[in-house]
C-alpha cells in the first residue's frame, strides 16, 4: 500500500500548530461532507481528511508518524503488505499488552526525555457540529429562532467536585493526585515503563467518600432544553454560529467545548442568492416589451417601481442597485437583479388578431427580422 501523506491531504506544513491543522479540517471537512457534497469521490475524499486529522492533532500519533510515516498506523502487515510493521508480532498502533507503542518508538528512539506524557489534569472537551434549518427570508432579513439543545452542565451544587462538601473529598493516595500511575511490564523488548489511568480514581487525582446527591458525584448534571438563538441577517449557507461551552464535556474539570449551528437555508421559489446578490425572473406580455412599461416588482424588502424600457428583449436582464443582501460585516447591500422573461400568448382574440395583422402590414417585407437574418446567413 503506497504511503500517505497527511499534512499534504489537509494541505498544511510539517510545521504546522495545532490550530492550524483543525482550521484546515473544519474547511475541507465541509466541503467533502456526504451531506453537502454529491459529487463522486467527495465521500471517500472526506474519510481521507478524517484520517489525516485523527493523525496530526493526536501529538503522539502525529510524533509516532513523522518518525514512521503512514505505515505505522496500517493492518496487515504480517501478510507482506506496507501495513504496521510489528503486525506480524500482534502489535497495533494502539498499543501491546497495555503497553503504548508511542512510549516504546520514544525509548528506542529519541529518548526517554523527550518523551511526551499524557495529560490527566483538566482537558476541554470536544466541538460539537448541529444543523439547523432556517428560511431563506429569516436568512436575509435575521430573527431570533428557537432550537432544541443537550449537553453537560457543570453541577451547581457541588460546583464539580463530585462531593457533597469540601471535606468529602481527598487526594488520591495511590496516584499523589496526577491521575495516573507509572507501570512496568515485560515485553519481547524487554522490560517497559508505561504510564496508565489511576485505576482507584479513574483520572481525577481524587477520592470521593461522600458523593454530590445531586449529580451521583459525577459533577455534571445532563441538560435538554431549548435555547434561542439569533440568526443573523445575511447568514449564507453553510457559515457557522458559535455558542460557546454548550459542546462536548470537558475532562476532569475541564470546560466544554463548543456548538457549532451549521446553517441550512431553505431555498425560496422565486430569489434566488448569488453571494449578496439577488436574482429573480420576472415574465412581461410581448407588448410591455416592445411598449415599455412601469412595474411593481417584489425585493427582499418589498416593492419597487421599475420602468421596463421599450423594446426590452427576452432575457434582458436590469440591476436595481443597493436592492441585494445586506453583508455581515461591512453592511454595504448587494444589487438585485430583474431576468425579463418575455411571454408569448398562445390564444388571442379576434381583435387582437385584426391588430396584430395591421401591425405586420406596416412593417416592410426587406426589412423584417427573419429577412434580415437569412441576408447575413447568405452574405
Amino acid at each position: 500500500m503506497a504511503a500517505k501523506d497527511y499534512y499534504a491531504t489537509l494541505g498544511v506544513s510539517k510545521t504546522a500548530t495545532k490550530d492550524e491543522i483543525k482550521s484546515a479540517y473544519r474547511k475541507l471537512a465541509k466541503k467533502y461532507h456526504p451531506d453537502l457534497n454529491k459529487e463522486p469521490g467527495a465521500e471517500q475524499k472526506f474519510k481521507e481528511v478524517q484520517e489525516a486529522y485523527d493523525i496530526l492533532y493526536d501529538d503522539q500519533k502525529r510524533q509516532t508518524y513523522d518518525q514512521f510515516g503512514s505505515a505505522a498506523f496500517e493492518q496487515g502487515a504480517s501478510t507482506g503488505g506496507y501495513g504496521n510493521p510489528f503486525g506480524g508480532a500482534g502489535f497495533s498502533s494502539q498499543g501491546f499488552g497495555g503497553v503504548d507503542l508511542g512510549d516504546i518508538f520514544s525509548s528506542f528512539f529519541g529518548g526517554g526525555s523527550s518523551r511526551r506524557q499524557r495529560s490527566y489534569g483538566p482537558q476541554r472537551g470536544g466541538d460539537t457540529l448541529q444543523r439547523i434549518r432556517v428560511q431563506f427570508m429569516d436568512a436575509i432579513l435575521g430573527r431570533k429562532v428557537t432550537i432544541p439543545v443537550e449537553y453537560d452542565e457543570q453541577c451547581s451544587s457541588c460546583h464539580g467536585t463530585g462531593a457533597k462538601s469540601e471535606n468529602d473529598f481527598h487526594t488520591c493516595s495511590k496516584c499523589g493526585g496526577k491521575g495516573y500511575i507509572n507501570v512496568q511490564q515485560r515485553t519481547i523488548f524487554g522490560v517497559m515503563e508505561s504510564q496508565q489511568v489511576c485505576p482507584d480514581c479513574h483520572g481525577s487525582g481524587k477520592i470521593i467518600s461522600n458523593p454530590c446527591p445531586d449529580c451521583g458525584g459525577k459533577g455534571f448534571t445532563h441538560i435538554k432544553r431549548n435555547m434561542e438563538v439569533n440568526i443573523p441577517a445575511g447568514i449564507n449557507q453553510g457559515q457557522q454560529i458559535r455558542i460557546r461551552e454548550k459542546g462536548e464535556r470537558g475532562l476532569n474539570g475541564g470546560p466544554n467545548g463548543d456548538l457549532y449551528l451549521e446553517i441550512v437555508i431553505v431555498p425560496h421559489p422565486y430569489f434566488k442568492r448569488d453571494g449578496n446578490d439577488i436574482h429573480l425572473d420576472v415574465p412581461i406580455s410581448v407588448v410591455d416589451a416592445m411598449l415599455g412599461k412601469k412595474i411593481d416588482v417584489p425585493t427582499v424588502y418589498g416593492e419597487v417601481e421599475v420602468e421596463v424600457p421599450a423594446g426590452t428583449q427576452p432575457n434582458q436582464i436590469l440591476r436595481l442597485k443597493g436592492r441585494g443582501i445586506k453583508d455581515m460585516r461591512k453592511g454595504t447591500p448587494g444589487d438585485q437583479y430583474l431576468h425579463m422573461i418575455v411571454k408569448t400568448p398562445t390564444k388571442l382574440s379576434k381583435k387582437q388578431k385584426e391588430l396584430l395583422n395591421e401591425f405586420q402590414k406596416e412593417e416592410s417585407p426587406s426589412e423584417s427580422i427573419f429577412t434580415k437574418f437569412k441576408k447575413a446567413f447568405h452574405a
